[in-house]
This record gives C-alpha cells, sequence and structure tokens, in this order.
C-alpha cells in the first residue's frame, strides 16, 4: 500500500477512535503512578494488552540483575520489588519484517504542593483542546499514541509483519533502571521508538545527568552561642553557592561544544531538597541536599563526578571546617549522549513525518535527559525519541495537545508500516 493511501486512511480510522482514545488517555492520566506506586496503573495496562491478545511479560526491577550494568544509576529509598515493568508482544515467531520496541514511560514525577493546582492533578480536565493533568503530557500521551496507532492498524485489518514490543516502564525520571531492567532480561530490537512529547522534532543531543546528595555537619549547641559558620543549614548555601559556580564554568565549556554551543547556559544545576535541624533552640549540627547537575556529551560521568567532589573540597577548606560533607550518588548517573544522523530507522521516521505535516523532520539539542540512550549508547540499537505536542510538563499547568495527539498516532502508524512491513490479519 502506497503511503498517502495508507495515511488517509489512518487518518479516518484515528477520528473514528479519537473519543475512545482521549477517553482511555484520561484513564491513564488519572493513576497517581509516582515513584513507588506505579503498580496499580501497571495492572490495568497489563488487562489493557490482554484484551488486544498480545504476549505478556509482567516482572519488577528486583526481579532483574541489573547493579553495575552500563546505563545503571544507584537506588537510594525504592523497593524494587514493588516497580512493575511490562512487556507486550504485539507479535510472537519468526517473522520477515523488522523488529521494533515502543517505550513509553508511566512515572510521573511528584504534584509537589496542592495549592497550586486549580484542580486535583490526577482528576484529567479538558480545555481548549488540551487535556490537563499530572503525567498527561510526560509522557501518558506517548503510550497512548503508540497502543492506538496499532489499534488503527489493526481496524485496517493489519498486523506488523516484524515483532512489536509495546514496553511501559518506570523510573525514567529518576534513573533509568526500568528501561535498563527490560533490556537486561532480553528484550531487543532492530529499533527503538520513544513517544516523548517534543512537539514533532526528534532528540539529536541529550544532556545527561548526575544526582547527588551531601550531609553536612556544624558545631551544635545552644543558640546563646550563634555563629553563622555552625549552623549546618547556613553553611549548605555556601556549598550550593559554589556548585553553582562550578555550573558556570562548564558552560563556559559548553560554548565550544559542537551539539550545544548555540543554547545559552545548557547546563543546569538544581538544588531539589533540602532538610535539616532537630530543635528550634539548638544551632542545627546536619543538613541534607539533594542535588542536580547536567553532564554534556563526551563529558566522562567520572570526571564530572571527580569535578563535584573537587568543589566540595574546596568549599569545606574554605568555610574552614575538616569535616568534608559525605557524599551519596542517589539517581541518574547518566551520561549525554548524540544520536547520529543517518540511521535506516530516522529516514522511515522521516518520510512518515513528512506524509502528515508536509514538512521535513526537525531535530534539536535536549537540555535533559530520556530513557533513548539505555538502548542507543549502551546497547547500540538505533533509537529515536519523537513525539508529539504539550506544554508545561513537571509543573502545575501539564496539558497534552489532543489534536497533536491524534495527528502522531498517525506518524507512529505510518512508521510501523513501512519500519516493520504490514501483514492481512491471520494471513501466513
Amino acid at each position: 500500500m502506497e503511503l498517502i493511501d495508507l495515511d488517509a486512511k489512518l487518518e479516518d480510522v484515528i477520528e473514528t477512535n479519537f473519543d475512545a482514545q482521549v477517553a482511555w488517555l484520561a484513564k491513564l492520566v488519572s493513576f497517581d503512578s509516582v515513584r513507588g506506586n506505579e503498580g496499580p496503573c501497571q495492572e490495568w495496562l497489563a488487562t489493557e494488552f490482554s484484551k488486544r491478545g498480545w504476549g505478556l511479560d509482567s516482572f519488577t526491577i528486583a526481579d532483574v540483575d541489573i547493579e553495575g550494568k552500563r546505563g545503571f544509576s544507584p537506588v537510594i529509598d525504592a523497593d524494587y520489588s514493588k516497580a512493575v515493568q511490562l512487556v507486550a508482544t504485539v507479535e510472537a515467531g519468526d517473522l520477515p519484517g523488522r523488529s521494533l520496541i515502543l517505550q513509553g514511560h508511566i512515572d510521573v514525577v511528584p504534584p509537589g504542593a496542592h495549592e497550586l493546582w486549580d484542580r486535583p492533578p490526577f482528576v484529567p480536565h479538558i480545555e481548549d483542546g488540551f487535556m490537563w493533568g499530572r503525567g498527561a503530557n510526560d509522557m501518558k500521551v506517548g503510550v497512548a499514541e503508540m497502543v492506538f496507532a496499532l489499534d488503527a492498524l489493526k481496524k485496517l485489518g493489519y498486523v506488523p509483519d516484524g515483532k512489536v514490543l509495546v514496553q511501559t516502564v518506570s523510573e525514567e525520571e529518576c534513573t533509568g533502571n526500568g528501561a535498563l531492567a527490560t533490556l537486561e532480561r532480553g528484550y531487543r530490537a532492530d529499533a527503538v521508538l520513544i513517544p516523548e512529547s517534543l512537539n514533532n522534532r526528534l532528540i539529536r543531543a541529550e544532556l545527561g545527568s548526575v544526582w547527588f546528595r551531601l550531609r553536612i555537619l556544624g558545631k551544635p549547641g545552644h543558640v546563646l552561642n550563634f555563629n553563622r559558620a555552625s549552623n549546618a543549614i547556613l553553611a549548605a548555601y555556601e556549598y550550593v553557592e559554589d556548585l553553582e559556580k562550578l555550573t558556570k564554568e562548564v558552560n563556559g565549556e559548553a560554548k565550544n561544544h559542537p551539539w550545544f554551543s548555540h543554547i545559552d547556559n545548557p547546563v543546569k544545576f538544581s538544588l531539589g531538597k533540602i532538610r535539616g535541624g532537630d530543635w528550634l533552640g539548638s544551632v542545627p549540627s546536619w543538613c541534607e541536599i539533594e542535588c542536580r547537575l547536567s553532564v554534556l556529551p563526551g563529558h566522562p560521568l567520572h570526571e564530572v563526578r571527580q569535578r563535584i567532589l573537587n568543589r566540595v573540597e574546596e568549599t569545606a577548606k574554605r568555610l574552614g571546617t575538616d569535616r568534608v560533607p559525605e557524599h551519596t550518588w542517589i539517581g541518574f548517573q547518566a551520561d549525554g549522549h548524540v544520536f547520529e544522523p543517518g540511521s535506516e530507522a530516522e529516514a522511515v521516521l522521516a518520510r512518515s513525518h513528512r506524509a502528515v505535516f508536509g514538512s521535513e523532520l526537525e531535530s534539536f539539542s535536549m537540555t535533559a535527559t530520556s530513557d533513548t540512550r539505555q538502548y542507543n549508547l549502551y546497547y547500540d540499537i538505533p533509537a529515536l525519541c519523537y513525539g508529539g505536542r504539550g506544554e508545561d510538563s513537571h509543573s502545575p499547568k501539564e496539558r497534552t495537545d489532543l489534536a497533536s495527539m491524534k495527528e502522531t498516532t498517525r506518524v507512529l502508524g505510518l512508521f510501523i508500516a513501512e519500519w516493520c512491513g504490514l501483514k492481512k490479519v491471520g494471513a501466513r
């Protein structure tokens, strides 16, 4: 079937099925699938995939030996015996077409202060063509797009002529260990497509990320003897200030980077959490801060970590303390990565994008990280990260463009058709 003919048929079927897709997405968004609570969402998805006749493998990260493997990030304060991952096999057996992994993460970041939300974060709301809610844009809409792209092909009487693995994973927002677990469990393919909401652009390069915790000790005593230098909480801000200076230095180096020089200050430092002290009438004896620093492609992780530790030691020396803060690597230890142009998978995606939008596929450098690196950088599988439009992910205004969901579902349907090939339902 010609691409243009298939696209017209897909457009009709996706339009007919659109209300069902919106309702399906709303149900998915209604699950409070923050870290540690992904199980009920995955159970519902397993039921949905089973209804479609797909083979299921539901397992936890604890079931897979991933520690020390390439792409592994250390785990703190997480019970991996509850971290459910789901892999659905759309077609099994020896098929002539190329195989494909369609992957989406169902874990979402915490809502934060509920007072900042106009409506409850896990009660999806539709207004002005957008669906609002935590996880709607990042990235449950992508899961709806890949599932309903396969549904549309099925309604046209076709199934992929190559094995398709539909994967819904967790831990994307903090480690990437969910994707790693699927790989170490043995799931591989000729290409991977992750439909993150990217305004229908393709990630060409992405930053990595290092997460760490510092435990800072002060000199406790009664507030009668208050001394600013003795206060562990106030001392923490000295370490933050010096880490911000380190970030500025790295951004100076980024001005000559082949993929990030066009972006002002692409490297970001974040003080994400702080806690400390035990009693208001005492000088705080301890403070813990949890921080994040971006990693440029080409900057080895071990060197980035050492630069952080060197800066912490320098700050301790400046403050005149012999107690260098204890450090712990607590989550993302993710390399920056460049997805080199020229793969056949990218060419197929470009044709699919052009058929729907009538324009050339654009790529960009992203100042964050995605699961895509796990497949491409560590397992040498061609990997694409491309998806529809939305706004304000990770904020109380998070929303996804439903018209874009419809368009992107068409793109994915065309991509599956060309990459895997199609065969008539029931044909042998």
